[in-house]
């Protein structure tokens, strides 16, 4: 047997010529389609999560909401019930409309140390009584709302769950009379 001593110089010049350069050069990198695949999944999780990111966002909000509305509230009850001037009852929005300011004076600082002013999309909360703050007679209705998301209050209200995302948050009587729905 002869072997035959290999001259690798030889097969690279013959590479060189029976194949074009293009071809002959070693994959580096990804090709457009491999790129376009990760693009296309990276923005699918994004859409995902910036989603429910929102959601969770307006669940904070309105949670927040209420949780300054039931504050408040619940600072009213404590002055009424030094004052002997309130007793809570009632659903109807009352008809006279109160500002910030004026329930602040009444209750701030001995029965909520900040009041809260603006819910949670930065809109003013409305306040109702049935007797104009100051007036000698006792109010029996108080009414707290926040417009929502979209920052108009509803004309009228079916008290219970709601689950409008733009839906009026509602207290009066003690008790949130339209609130947001629970999660699914």
């Amino acid at each position: 047997m002869q072997f035959v001593q290999r001259n690798d110089s030889c097969i690279d010049d013959l590479c060189r010529q029976a194949y074009p350069a293009f071809m002959r050069s070693r994959r580096s990198g990804f090709t457009l389609l491999e790129v376009l695949v990760v693009v296309a999944i990276i923005g699918l999780l994004s859409a995902i999560a910036i989603m429910r990111y929102q959601t969770a966002l307006l669940r904070a909000r309105q949670k927040r909401t209420m949780a300054d509305m039931r504050a408040i509230a619940l600072a009213w009850e404590a002055r009424a019930i030094d004052v002997k001037r309130y007793n809570a009852a009632g659903f109807t929005v009352p008809a006279y409309p109160a500002t910030s300011k004026d329930i602040g004076a009444l209750l701030s600082p001995t029965y909520i140390r900040i009041m809260p002013e603006r819910d949670g999309w930065e809109f003013p909360f409305a306040f109702n009584t049935d007797e104009k703050i100051g007036d000698p007679a006792a109010a029996d209705q108080y009414c707290i709302r926040s417009a929502g998301r979209d920052h108009q209050f509803s004309a009228s209200y079916t008290p219970g769950p709601t689950d409008d995302p733009d839906g009026d948050i509602v207290y009066s009587g003690g008790t949130f009379i339209v609130y947001p729905a629970a999660p699914h």
